[in-house]
Formats: C-alpha cells, structure tokens, sequence
C-alpha cells in the first residue's frame, strides 16, 4: 500500500496542509472493491451477483416511492451526488460518472453509469476511489483507440490520471505515484491553479486545462482562468500559460471550474462552471500554434445564481459523429430529501448555427420513454383567459407545444398547476421584449437594415410550492431571436422535482421544483392583451427508466 505523509496545520481544508514525514495518513477507501474480467461477457455475468449492484438495486427499491425523486433524470443508487465527470462514448456506449458518497466512506468517489441512448442508464459500480488522494473531485475523459483516460482533481494531492480498457470500464489503474500535477500548501507557490482537469490530444501530446482563476489587473478581483499543461506520457507535465484570450464576457468574481474543450462545428465549444453565477460557455477558435483559445462569443446554461435550485457543473464530450457535443449537468436542490440530493438534467446535444449561435436539443432517445399520449386541438386562444386543458396532467410528462405569439404581450403556459392554482410553475413568452440586437451606424443606412430585438423566455418557479423548507429561486429569464415568420416551439419536461424547457431549440431553461400537493398536476394556457393561435399541443406520460424490464 502506498502512503502519503501529511501533517493537517489548521483543519482538514485542502488549502491547509504541508508535506512531512511526521504523520501517517491512510486515505484507502473502505468502501469493498472488486476485480472484474476483461471481455463483456464475462464482466455482465460478474455483476449480476456483485454485492455494490445488488446492494444499490436494493437502495433504488427503498426509495422508489420518494415523491420528488425523478423518474428519467439521472440520479445517484444511493446516497448524494454532485458534479458529473468524464461522460464519454466508449465501444459504443455512453459513460457517465459523478461524484457519489458511498455510505461507509461519504467522501467523494467517482460513481458510474452506463447507457446505450443517453437515457436510460445502468449503474455500475464506483469506478475511482480515493487513496492516496483524499477525495475524487471533478475531472474528464479522453477515449483512445484502445483505453479511456481520466484526469480528475484528487483533493490534498492534485490532478491525478487513470486508465480503464476493459469493456465497461470497470477496471480502473492510477497513473504515476500519487497527482501528475501537484498541488502545494499555498497557492501563491505556483503560478496556476491546481483544479478539475479536461484532457485532449492533438499531434501526438497530451493537453490538459487546470481549472481556476487569475487577478484582474484593474479592480483586483478574481476572473475566470483555466491553466494549460502539455505532456508526453502523462505523467511528466510542462506548464505553458493560460489559456483564454479576449474574454469580455463573464463576471469579476466568476471561476472557471469544470472546464471542457471539444471542437463544435468548424469551432471550439469551453463549457465551465462559476462557483458564483454557474454553468457557461465560450465560442470561438483554437490557435493551435500558439495553444490559445480566442473566446469570440459567450452564454450561459444557468440564469441567476447557481443554488437553489440552478444548474450546476457540465460534463462535456464529443457526439458520435464528431461535430457536436453532448453535455450534462447536477441541478443543485431547493429542499431537503432523505436518503438522496441533487439530479443529472437530461442530456443535451450541443450544436452550431452559423459562427455563434449554439443550439440546444435534448440528447438521445427520449421519445423511447414517450406513452398515453394525448392531444388538444388546434385553436384561437382568447386574450386575457386562462384555459385549463382538461385530461392534461402528470407530473412525469412531455408536453410538446407550437403557438403562434402574433402580437400578444406575454404568452403564458403553466405546468404542475394545483385545481385553484395555490401551486402552479409558469413559463412565459415575450416576443421581440428582449434587448435590441444593436444599432447599426453605418451611413447611409443600408436600405435591408430593419431594427431586431430578441424574445425572452421565463421558467418561474414563485409558485411552485407551499412547502416551508423549500428556497425560493427567482425566475430563470433568458433570451433568443424569433423570426417575424417563426413560430413559438416548446419541449418542456417534467419529471417529479424537475423542470426542464427547450424553445426553438436554442435555448434550455432548466431549475428544481417541490409541489407540495398531490392534485399539483395540471396544465393551463393563456396569453396577454391580444388572442394567440395553438398549433399543436401533445402530452406524454413518461416511463421509470428504474422500472423497465
């Protein structure tokens, strides 16, 4: 067994420790670890009697009935979860891992999950323990020809490397003598930050991104940075610089933790998580020959502070056909639940429009989950009423809905809606209130200029519920561009404590709810100050992906 000496100055804070040879830590996980063949067959024979599947079925069982644990989102066999790590496609199935808290050692290991659609998932079992690193914070994958690397922060340690090449990766080995990229007692020691590594290859060397931040000049405040380190054989790392050029976008006081860099289109895609203000991302392109990403546009995932409630950590990887990205974050909660907290939102596909226009889509085989669907006819909806749509309820649904806004004030859809509206979750359109795309200076104006201003989309959650121990959030808003011929085209699914809203595909609003009555399960439609037209609505009930046979 190896050891790491250390001696714990203040407390047990990742910052505060020293190297010595005076102490004596064991940081060996005790949760049971096992060893598994090498072919499928063989490795999918194992885990029919291992005792972590069986005791996670059991975990699943006990908490099947919990009335805000979701029905197809992620969430952990047992106990909590937190950031998603190294989603990856692996000999054709997708992995997800995340930072799970087994129940005899709760410090950070990385659980695992396995799907073929991105939808319904298998568990595996814990895939990275700690030892000798405290606890296995957030990292990625790179898969190879013939194995799959992840790189992770490994707490009181530093960025750490593994491998697996066995079918369903369950066979994990630790690269190196303790972090490939060390971290030391005090940060002012080095001149980069030693946190949640993304790992890619290109020309025959390993390049890794160490999440963090760096000082802004002017106001002395921290801005988002991320740390680029080269090596050969990754376990020998050169640092080079810092990575990003030209960002104008985020926020003094923004991180850049969970970073990840995949090319997206013709362009690069750097998805990231601000401890203050969550999930984002930059555009633009990738200087190979300086190793510089230039950021030329910018958005976000997560529409107000990252808790209670938001959208936190990403986990990013290349789509099967090389040109998009898929990505999944944890929700963070809004109200204690036992035995369990936090979710995985649905899986999204990454896409790009044009040089800067990133579009959202859910990923993978939703509609397999899709049953007892109904309709409402197409029809004007009168201004300034509130139409309950009779027969549509549930809260385990996909409702798929396309409105014509014309000139109504505000569009308004309300989901999970008790019968005398005391809990109720409101989604609401307003065309072309969003700010002006910008004033054109060109003189003479070209005579094909015409003024646009986007369309905002609000996910409110003020209502949702009248439960004492749920935090409030405020209401998610963000914006996209209608056309003037382009009609309203929603995706919204709901799933117990979860709401999620793509529109138009180019945007997804996305937060925790908590209804506190059962007959919480209606759906209503209305619109402002002048009649709109529905298109078409249709309502799906969704299956357990726990419960299918």
């Amino acid at each position: 067994m190896k050891k790491i000496y250390l001696i714990i100055i203040l407390s047990t804070g990742m910052n505060n420790i020293a190297w010595s040879q005076e102490d004596v830590i064991d940081y060996t996980s005790k949760v049971p670890k096992y060893e598994y063949a090498n072919t499928l067959e063989q490795q999918l024979k194992q885990l029919e009697s291992n005792p972590l599947m069986l005791r996670f079925a059991e975990s699943r069982k006990k908490m099947k009935d919990d009335k805000y644990r979701p029905f197809y989102h992620f969430v952990s066999p047992e106990g909590n979860l937190n950031d998603p790590n190294g989603l990856s496609y692996w000999q054709g199935r997708w992995h997800l891992f995340y930072q799970a808290y087994p129940p005899e050692d709760p410090r950070q290991h990385w659980g695992h999950a396995v799907s073929d659609d991105l939808v319904n998932w298998r568990d595996l079992p814990y895939a990275i323990y700690p030892g000798p690193e405290y606890q296995c914070y957030s990292g990625s994958a790179l898969v190879e020809d013939n194995r799959v690397i992840a790189m992770y922060h490994g707490t009181r340690l530093g960025n750490m490397v593994a491998v697996s090449d066995d079918p369903l990766l369950l066979n994990w080995k630790k690269i190196g003598n303790g972090a490939v990229i060390p971290m030391t007692p005090n940060s002012k020691d080095l001149p980069y930050d030693v946190y949640d590594p993304n790992i890619w290859k290109k020309d025959g060397f390993y390049y890794s991104l160490s999440g963090g931040v760096s000082k802004d000049t002017l106001s002395g405040k921290q801005r988002v940075a991320t740390y680029l380190f080269k090596s050969k054989d990754l376990e020998n790392w050169d640092y080079l610089h810092e990575f990003i050029e030209n960002d104008h976008f985020t926020k003094l006081g923004d991180d850049g933790a969970c970073p990840y860099f995949w090319p997206i289109g013709n362009r690069h895609i750097l998805p990231f998580y601000s401890h203050m203000s969550g999930g984002q991302y930059f555009l633009g392109d990738y200087d190979t020959d300086r190793d510089k990403f230039i950021a030329t546009s910018h958005g976000k995932f997560n529409f107000g502070a990252y808790k209670p409630a938001g959208v936190h950590a990403p986990s990013a990887a290349p789509a099967e056909n090389g040109k998009d990205v898929i990505i999944v974050f944890n929700m963070n909660a809004a109200k204690p639940t036992e035995g369990w907290n936090q979710i995985m939102s649905l899986p999204r596909r990454l896409s790009l429009k044009g040089k800067d226009t990133l579009l959202q889509q859910p990923a993978g085989d939703i509609e397999s989950l899709r049953y007892n669907k109904k309709v409402v006819r197409p029809q004007t909806i009168t201004a300034n009423e509130e139409i309950v749509l009779k027969g549509i309820e549930g809260d385990a649904m996909e409702i798929v809905v396309e409105i014509d806004p014309m000139d109504a004030a505000m569009v308004e859809l309300n989901v999970l809606r008790s019968p005398d509206k005391k809990e109720f979750t409101r989604i609401a359109f307003y065309k072309d209130r969003g700010m002006h795309q910008g004033r054109n200076y060109e003189r003479p104006t070209p005579k094909s200029y015409s003024a646009k201003y986007n369309s905002l989309l609000t996910l409110d959650t003020s209502y949702s519920s009248l439960l004492p121990d749920v935090k409030s959030r405020a209401p998610e808003t963000s914006s996209f561009y209608l056309k003037p011929e382009e009609t309203l085209k929603l995706r919204i699914f709901i799933d117990k404590s979860v709401v999620e809203v793509f529109a138009n595909d180019k945007l997804c609003l996305a937060t925790r709810v908590y209804p506190g009555r059962d007959d919480s399960v209606g759906v209503s439609l209305g619109s402002q100050g002048k009649d709109i037209k529905l298109l078409s609505f249709a309502a799906y009930q969704m299956k357990n992906i726990y419960e299918q046979d």
